[in-house]
Order: structure tokens, then C-alpha cells, then sequence
């Protein structure tokens, strides 16, 4: 059996903050990535996204959000449905004993 390796994902803010304190004066790209705990690898794929998109990247998947979003919302649905019938539940037994 394997193991998948599992990736850290960054937010869009901290490869901007990344990117940023990279291209200051008198700092190099290694010691930020020492100090941030990144390879010099990934910082480096960060700044070509940068440079082919501009602002439009890191925006991340669209997609995948709202899949999420959508099955919070189901399951939120199913666990509100349990909550009132279990209030039912014990409105009935609270009348069955008394």
C-alpha cells in the first residue's frame, strides 16, 4: 500500500506576501525561503504565475468552492431535519411520562 503525498497549499496572500519580500533590495529569493519555510522551487513557480497572469493569479478553483459550499449546505439541511425530529421525539415521550 502507498501513501499519496499530501501538498501544503498556500493562500493567495502569502504568495504575494512571499513574492513581495523577495524582490526587496539586499534580499535574496534563498533567504526568503529559508525564513518562510518554501523551496526555492516553489517561489519560483510563484513568480512565473505572477509574470503570466498579473493579478488574476492565485485566484485558485472556482469550482471547488462551490461543490463545497453545496454539500455544507445539504448536509446542514440533514442535520436541522435530525435536530426538529428529535425535538418532536421528546415533546412525545415528555407527554407519554407525564
Amino acid at each position: 500500500m502507498t501513501k499519496s503525498k499530501s501538498y501544503q497549499r498556500y493562500p493567495a496572500e502569502f504568495k504575494r506576501m512571499a513574492l513581495l519580500k523577495a524582490s526587496e533590495d539586499g534580499v535574496t529569493a534563498n533567504s526568503v525561503c529559508e525564513e518562510l519555510g518554501i523551496s526555492f522551487r516553489q517561489l519560483s513557480r510563484w513568480r512565473d504565475e505572477f509574470r503570466l497572469k498579473g493579478d488574476d493569479a492565485f485566484k485558485g478553483n472556482k469550482q471547488t468552492s462551490n461543490n463545497e459550499l453545496t454539500k455544507l449546505k445539504q448536509e446542514l439541511a440533514k442535520v436541522k431535519k435530525e435536530r426538529d425530529f428529535l425535538k418532536d421525539a421528546v415533546v412525545f415521550f415528555a407527554k407519554e411520562s407525564g
